[in-house]
């Protein structure tokens, strides 16, 4: 099995070295193609106005001055293009790709531009309450026969997998949950201030806050210790809708 690896939190980032062992107890074909630099937040963006540099580290291993999308879309167009991954894992995420965080994660959009390009891909974020101690341990304890065991499963088309990891010790986790994408509050952490030439700023935080967590979220199961996997779809279509739409407008 040839695995691609890639991140947003950058190609010198803990938690793709982490990946990286997880990948090599799967396969001796591993490649990694990952940020220059962090990249968290970008969501799925394509670098169409400047040029991409490629820089060779190691074999099979590359820095790209773009996005998680960039690095995803280069990898298998032209580094890998005469044999593509079978598999695309992006990560370890150094924190929570949770709720709405799906739609703004560069974790997540690496997993939707290999998705669109066909390929099974799993996402990987590692929850932590301390910033200064990130329990790594977890993600790398249970995450290769996670993954062995969702690429036996039968994959549908247009779909990728999104997992999180508990903060909690690797023995202290509850089990493994499949649940549903959940919502919390919209939060206000934005710094408004003047820079040092008198010029206003402002610095955009953390827009989420806990809230009411509903049952069978990945929200909720990551609050009890276990380790959510949310399968999310690239069709982002309203189907329920679309008979109301067909009726008022005649279509």
């Amino acid at each position: 099995m040839r695995i691609l690896i890639s991140n947003d939190d950058g190609i010198n980032a803990p938690g793709i070295a982490i990946l990286e062992q997880i990948a090599r107890e799967l396969s001796d074909d591993v490649w990694v193609v990952a940020p220059e630099t962090d990249q968290s937040g970008v969501s799925h963006s394509l670098t169409i106005h400047n040029p991409l540099r490629v820089r060779k580290i190691a074999d099979k291993r590359y820095g790209v001055s773009g996005t998680p999308t960039d690095c995803v879309l280069i990898a298998t167009r032209r580094l890998m293009h005469e044999t593509a991954p079978d598999l695309v894992l992006s990560g370890v995420n150094r924190g929570a790709n949770l709720g709405e965080d799906v739609h703004y994660s560069g974790t997540i959009a690496a997993a939707k531009e290999a998705t669109l390009l066909g390929l099974q891909a799993i996402a990987m974020s590692q929850v932590f309450v301390d910033p200064q101690d990130v329990p790594w341990r977890t993600a790398r304890a249970h995450g290769p026969a996670l993954v062995e065991k969702l690429i036996a499963t039968k994959w549908p088309k247009g779909v990728l997998v999104n997992v999180n990891y508990p903060p909690v010790e690797p023995e202290a986790v509850t089990g493994v949950k499949v649940v549903s994408q959940g919502q919390r509050v919209l939060g206000e952490m934005i710094v408004e201030g003047r820079d040092p030439r008198g010029v206003p700023y402002y610095w955009i935080g953390g827009l989420r806050r806990d809230g009411h967590e509903t049952e069978g979220t990945d929200l909720s199961v990551i609050r009890k210790g276990a380790i959510s996997v949310t399968p999310l779809h690239i069709d982002l279509t309203a189907r329920d809708y679309m008979g109301a739409l067909e009726d008022v407008l005649g279509a």
